[in-house]
């Protein structure tokens, strides 16, 4: 499905979540180095926390003193940062009493930063210091600036498994929507002093958000828009591969391992979802750590294609994620998220007619599982 939806990207803490939730908007592209021309990978997400807990400072998870007394996080927190050489996260936190955000569209104030669904301008800045000092911060040092116009081309929508009766309800753990799946942005980024432009049609980008009480365990995701054919040598203008998911909980029961997948090939859409048993869908995957590369396989099938994924990146241009849950445990530990992903896909007709046989570039992948508990 590849229907916009812009009420998927509201503000979703209401109710229980308010208390024990969080809601993320999160932004991946390319630009380039203003001087060199080099291509670089980025993110920002803007992350909410419990925000009916809120007090006058941000309260953060992983404080020693908040972990005694067993007290719950309440932050909006800014993360920002890039991959490649060297690569960082850096965590800004604003007490969700600063935060706004109409109940009717997308549009974020905290601080100097801001959000909607065209544009997005903020900072995130960590000194050496504090990030030695502050580990309460999972936080490296850093200093990221942006000023973004954000155009959303193409939209996986998963369908009735994020409704507004399911939302309402609070069914599943995590919540996903992905309204921009081929997103197009542009302006400008500076990092650490360096100024980046970034160009619409080289940016690869890719937006989306997720909300709930908790992550998930595996925590698998895929995305690429810069995508190839390997037999007409065409550039794919109009198309996105977008894989996402782990093991999902449905009103608090723990479902097998599974993912929601979809691949919009130049204007049709071939959907992977295993909310929609009657498609008979089939789906599994792996990860592999590498010393130099880590390596993902997804195979998945349907009533009417089947497609096989394989993806790579490499291992030092990919960073350990740091999120804490909202009942402020930090379980992932081992979360790799990157965004120079490299791999192909082959899609075939459900009689085993090749489709088309890709290579998917500049893809953001994220492969974790808890910690033995």
């Amino acid at each position: 499905m590849n229907k916009s939806d812009l009420k998927r990207d509201y503000f979703m803490l209401k109710g229980p979540l308010a208390k024990k939730g969080y809601d993320w908007w999160w932004h991946s592209f390319t630009g380039y180095n203003k001087k060199t021309g080099e291509a670089r990978p980025f993110f920002i997400e803007y992350f909410t926390c419990n925000p009916a807990l809120a007090e006058d400072e941000p309260v953060l998870g992983q404080d020693p003193e908040n972990q005694k007394t067993g007290k719950r996080p309440s932050y909006c927190m800014i993360k920002a940062g890039a991959y490649g050489k060297d690569p960082k996260q850096i965590h800004n936190f604003y007490s969700m009493k600063y935060f706004n955000c109409p109940d009717d569209e997308l549009n974020i104030q905290v601080g100097d930063c801001s959000l909607t669904e065209t544009h997005m301008s903020g900072f995130s800045r960590v000194s050496e210091e504090d990030a030695k000092n502050h580990p309460e911060y999972m936080s490296d040092a850093g200093d990221m600036m942006w000023d973004l116009d954000i155009d959303k081309q193409i939209t996986f929508n998963v369908g009735y498994g994020a409704n507004s009766l399911f939302r309402k309800l609070n069914s599943f753990e995590m919540f996903w929507h992905a309204e921009g799946i081929k997103t197009q942005y542009s302006g400008t980024v500076w990092l650490d002093g360096e100024e980046y432009e970034v160009i619409p049609e080289k940016s690869f980008g890719y937006a989306d958000k997720n909300w709930g009480g908790d992550f998930t365990s595996p925590w698998l995701w895929i995305s690429s828009c810069n995508i190839t054919s390997l037999i007409s040598g065409k550039k794919l203008n109009n198309s996105a591969f977008e894989a996402g998911g782990g093991r999902p909980k449905a009103f608090g029961i723990e479902l097998p391992r599974k993912l929601l997948i979809g691949f919009y090939y130049e204007g049709k859409m071939y959907e992977y979802n295993f909310a929609r048993f009657w498609n008979m869908v089939n789906i599994d995957f792996d990860f592999q750590e590498g010393e130099d590369v880590h390596t993902w396989h997804v195979n998945a099938s349907n009533r009417n294609s089947r497609m096989e994924l394989v993806l790579y990146c490499k291992r030092d241009e990919m960073m350990l994620f740091n999120y804490e849950a909202p009942d402020g445990k930090k379980r992932h530990n081992r979360l790799w998220n990157g965004g120079s992903g490299y791999g192909e896909i082959k899609l075939f007709k459900k009689d085993g007619t090749l489709i088309d046989h890709v290579k998917i570039e500049n893809a953001g992948c994220e492969y974790g599982e808890y910690d033995d508990e």
